[in-house]
C-alpha cells in the first residue's frame, strides 16, 4: 500500500471517528432554560396517576440545582432515550386500556408517550437524578397534536428526551410549543410555562 493510500485511509478513519465521537459528546452549544410561570393546571392523566400512585405525587426535592452536565451525563441521557424507545412499543391508550389519557409505566412494553416519559424518568432517577431536573412536560406539536416529552434540567439549559426521536435536542430546537410541566419543588404541581398556550382538553383545574 502506497503512503498517500495509508494517509487517506487514515484521513477517512479519523473522520468516521470524529463523526461517532460527535454522537456522545456534550453539543458545543447550550440550550436555553425556559421561563416558567405560574402554578396552572394539572393534566387528566396525571392527576388518575396521583390518585393511584400518590407517593409519587408528593416528593419535594432537597436539590433544586439544575444537573451539571458532563460528558457522561450526556451519554447517560442518549442512552436511556434510546433504549426505552426500542424497548417500548407504541399503542395508544383506546388500544392499550379502552379508554382515553391513561398514564402508566409501560411494563407491559406497550405505552404513548406519556408512558415513555415516565420510564425514562423513573430510569433516570434511578441512576441518581434529582426530580427536580426529570419534569413530565406537555407541548403541542407542528400539526396541532397534543405529545409528552421528558425535560432534563441541567447548567447547560433545558433539554428533550423524546419518543419520536433518539436525538436528545434542545428545547428550543424541538420545533414544539411548550405548554406546561411539573414543578422543580413539587412532583405533584404544575407549572405554565410562558409564550405556551392554553391546553384546551386534557386538563382538571
Amino acid at each position: 500500500m502506497t503512503s498517500s493510500a495509508m494517509t487517506r485511509i487514515l484521513r477517512l478513519c479519523s473522520v468516521a471517528g470524529l463523526a461517532i465521537s460527535a454522537h456522545w459528546a456534550v453539543p458545543a452549544w447550550a440550550a436555553g432554560a425556559m421561563t416558567t410561570g405560574g402554578l396552572t393546571s394539572q393534566p387528566i392523566g396525571h392527576y388518575d396517576f396521583c390518585k393511584a400512585r400518590p407517593t409519587e405525587c408528593n416528593i419535594h426535592p432537597a436539590d433544586l440545582e439544575p444537573a451539571r452536565m458532563t460528558d457522561g451525563l450526556w451519554r447517560k441521557l442518549v442512552n436511556v432515550s434510546a433504549k426505552v424507545n426500542a424497548a417500548v412499543k407504541p399503542l395508544s391508550d383506546l388500544d392499550h386500556y379502552g379508554k382515553d389519557e391513561v398514564w402508566a409505566y409501560p411494563d407491559d412494553g406497550y405505552g404513548d408517550c406519556e408512558d415513555y416519559v415516565l420510564e425514562k424518568r423513573r430510569q433516570l432517577y434511578r441512576m441518581g437524578m434529582s426530580l427536580a431536573d426529570l419534569l413530565i412536560t406537555v407541548v403541542r406539536k407542528p400539526d396541532g397534536e397534543g405529545h409528552s416529552v421528558l425535560t432534563v434540567r441541567t447548567d447547560k439549559g433545558d433539554y428533550v428526551l423524546d419518543n419520536l426521536t433518539d436525538k436528545v435536542k434542545a428545547w428550543d430546537a424541538t420545533g414544539y410549543r411548550f405548554l406546561k410541566r411539573q414543578a422543580i419543588d413539587n412532583t405533584g404541581r404544575w407549572v405554565s410555562i410562558r409564550d405556551g398556550q392554553a391546553v384546551l382538553v386534557g386538563s382538571v383545574q
